[in-house]
């Protein structure tokens, strides 16, 4: 997950929400005791395994080890397991009873970058990323988003007199390059499994911990990321007019590509265009025969994502004529659309928790700014799962306090400084899912 926002802002909360939540507290608050007493049991393992995860990333589509591991506990907690859906995802299953079937998503992967935490146990692992020797660390927090997942299976089955229907548990592979979903759903998700009516998930930010934040509509923008190679001919450097340099036709493209975000969008609307990488050339006097520039684009809207891909594609391909050279070759490399929560289940989930978290559930409505990150859980919702998508703070209010004070930036996500606190983070996930579940949280009937 890529998100370089902290918490979604609190919003007032209305009259009649507040007495929804007064109705369900008494057995919400009562269970949530209960949940409290099994995670206290069972949190030094929870821990263990995040550590061992944190010290042993694995990349997108790479998570064997992860896999295995996560497959072992679920087993253990008396679900049905199947591993290596979509490649290294892995499915449980839990049937009690009558009642609706629920997905709940954690994501496994890591990402290509050094760990500069400097916590006791910092990852020293490496992968091969893109044909290139790397370290891997996880920046994101997806180590203990599988620690909660385990932990959430582990309180349903031990509180399965609290709640009735299916719960269908997925360890997602590849979400930092947002194909992971997609390879799960493509690979029979929702035809070999119990089809889940709604769904849930869960994220750490860089919040406060002890934090749970709900973002009705839209929480996070679509991403789409492109490869584009200018081709030229190869040369001496001394004699550019015997040459054709894609050089100076990806640096017009870098520059004037920008101008689709500048004087073609809504200056109103979101959208971000980013040149991420270039690779050209070898040596200082060798005109080389092609350039390849690497687009990442953000949005919030369909019209202003078409804008923006079609803008990106028609740039590229005027440089491209521009320097008298062939058309560019395009190639799509990964994307996905905006995460939409489903707002009848945001109310739902706020009238439910409120009771239990108090002014740590925090809530912004569907009118308040998503995050500008991405997400391929919006493969599920797109899919026909209506879902809620909470984000769990994860940083030492303390912390937080001393930052601000020496004017130091909070470590975001993908950050090789992010370090956010397991235990609040883990507790906090697997509190609001399972509560969540308990309460009844769902979509409003049709």
């Amino acid at each position: 997950m890529m998100a370089k926002h902290g918490l979604w802002a609190a919003a007032s909360l209305t009259l009649s929400l507040m007495a929804t939540s007064a109705q369900a507290a008494p057995d919400l608050n009562a269970a949530n005791a209960r949940l409290t007493a099994l995670l206290d049991k069972n949190y030094p393992a929870l821990d263990a395994l995040y550590r061992d995860l944190h010290q042993n990333p694995e990349l997108g589509l790479q998570e064997v080890r992860t896999a295995g591991i996560l497959a072992q506990h679920l087993r253990k907690a008396g679900f049905t397991v199947t591993e290596k859906v979509g490649g290294t995802g892995v499915v449980g299953v839990l049937k009690n009873g009558e009642g609706p079937t629920i997905l709940i998503r954690a994501d496994m992967d890591a990402l290509p970058m050094e760990e500069k935490t400097g916590l006791a146990w910092s990852s020293k692992a490496r992968a091969t990323y893109e044909g290139k020797d790397v370290p891997v660390m996880h920046a994101c927090g997806h180590d203990t988003h599988v620690a909660y997942l385990v932990g959430v299976a582990q309180a349903l089955a031990a509180m399965r007199d609290s709640w009735s229907g299916t719960v269908v548990l997925i360890g997602q592979p590849a979400e930092e390059i947002l194909k992971g979903a997609k390879e799960m759903l493509d690979d029979g998700l929702l035809t070999r499994f119990p089809k889940p009516d709604y769904g849930f998930a869960a994220h750490v930010l860089n919040g406060p911990t002890g934090t749970i934040a709900i973002k009705a509509g839209t929480a996070f923008s679509a991403s789409d990321s492109y490869s584009i190679t200018f081709h030229g001919r190869g040369g001496h450097g001394s004699m550019p007019s015997m040459a054709l340099d894609p050089i100076p036709i990806a640096a017009r493209f870098v520059t004037d590509v920008q101008t689709v975000i500048s004087r073609e969008k809504d200056p109103g609307a979101f959208g971000v265009l980013t040149i991420g990488a270039i690779n050209a050339g070898s040596a200082p006097n060798i005109i080389p025969d092609s350039a390849e520039v690497k687009v990442n684009i953000r949005s919030l809207t369909p019209e202003v994502r078409q804008l923006l891909r079609s803008g990106a594609e028609r740039s590229a391909k005027a440089a491209a004529m521009m320097g008298n050279a062939p058309e560019p070759t395009i190639t799509y490399l990964t994307g996905t659309a905006s995460l939409v929560n489903n707002e009848s289940m945001a109310a739902n989930g706020l009238a439910t928790l409120k009771p239990v978290f108090g002014e740590r559930l925090l809530f912004a409505p569907a009118s308040a700014a998503p995050v500008s990150a991405s997400e391929d859980y919006s493969e599920f919702v797109d899919a026909g799962i209506p879902s809620l998508y909470f984000a769990i703070g994860g940083y030492d209010p303390a912390a937080l306090a001393d930052l601000k004070a020496k004017g130091q930036p909070v470590p975001t996500n993908h950050s090789p400084f992010f370090a956010p606190k397991a235990e609040p983070v883990i507790r906090n996930a697997v509190a609001a899912i399972v509560l969540s579940v308990i309460g009844g949280v769902r979509p409003d009937a049709k």
